[in-house]
């Protein structure tokens, strides 16, 4: 149930603002034994209602009155405090993070070799963005199996917005995509290529008829490689994530002659 503590008021508080809304006009001794707040509180339990601007006092009476603003404007107020204290929260921690970003830094990718695993939809997507938001310098992207399950005719706006994000970055984006990946494309993605990242500096998109499998290169020293389920298309099984850089060198090996023959792809 709902409460006047959920907005930020003590028990106390609570008590005597709700025992002045049903006696009117009162004094601090009435309100405290209408309200069960000890006399010993009553004064401060009324002193921080006026700090809120939730009761008004009569000072010219004797002994002094106390009335409770209406229901409607108090709760009002109580909410935009709340708003206050919230926003206020996050410009600190959005403060924090920005102390932290500079303060935390990965360190060296390791040449040895290092590879974890994503299993199911959900947590192959996250894995797969959270890369896309780690990359420093360049991001490649093949697409050659739609019904796979996380090409961009799947992931859609989640993993165009990341590219956005990246291309903001300064990284560059090379996206290959086999001709039924293009096909199975949604509009909202072509429309958002269209408008927003064709013309966007370090963006290119290409289609190539021998693209096979979905995976994705970045900064040349991690390859991250969609395991199609093999029980259902319509749904990835797991995402390996390679940080080596032998293996991400011969993969890129293996891309740059294709993307070199592939044709520039407009989604007019």
């Amino acid at each position: 149930m709902a409460s006047l503590r959920d907005l930020g008021l003590s028990e106390y508080e609570s008590r005597a603002y709700r025992a002045l809304l049903r006696t009117g006009p009162t004094t601090a001794k009435e309100l405290s034994r209408a309200s069960e707040v000890p006399m010993g509180r009553i004064y401060d339990v009324l002193n921080s209602l006026e700090g809120h601007t939730l009761v008004r006092s009569q000072a010219a009476s004797r002994p002094k009155k106390y009335v409770a603003v209406e229901p409607d404007a108090a709760l009002d107020r109580l909410l935009s405090e709340r708003k206050r204290e919230l926003e206020a929260q996050v410009e600190q921690y959005e403060e924090v993070v920005s102390e932290l970003e500079t303060e935390l830094e990965s360190g060296e990718p390791v040449d040895s070799g290092f590879w974890t695993a994503a299993l199911g939809a959900e947590e192959t997507i996250d894995l797969l963005l959270e890369r896309i938001a780690a990359a420093e310098r360049d991001v490649i992207v093949v697409a050659g199996a739609p019904a796979a399950g996380l090409d961009l005719g799947t992931v859609g706006d989640r993993v165009t917005a990341a590219l956005e994000d990246a291309l903001d970055r300064g990284v560059t984006v090379r996206v290959l995509l086999s001709p039924t990946a293009v096909d199975e494309l949604p509009r909202s993605v072509g429309r958002r290529y269209t408008a927003t990242l064709a013309e966007t500096e370090g963006f290119q998109v290409r289609t190539a008829p021998d693209v096979t499998g979905t995976f994705n290169v970045f900064d040349g020293i991690e390859v991250c490689i969609e395991v199609p389920h093999p029980l259902s298309e319509e749904e990835p099984f797991a995402m390996i994530d390679l940080k080596d850089v032998e293996f991400a060198t011969n993969v890129a090996a293996e891309f740059e002659p294709r993307w070199a023959e592939a044709k520039p792809l407009s989604f007019d």
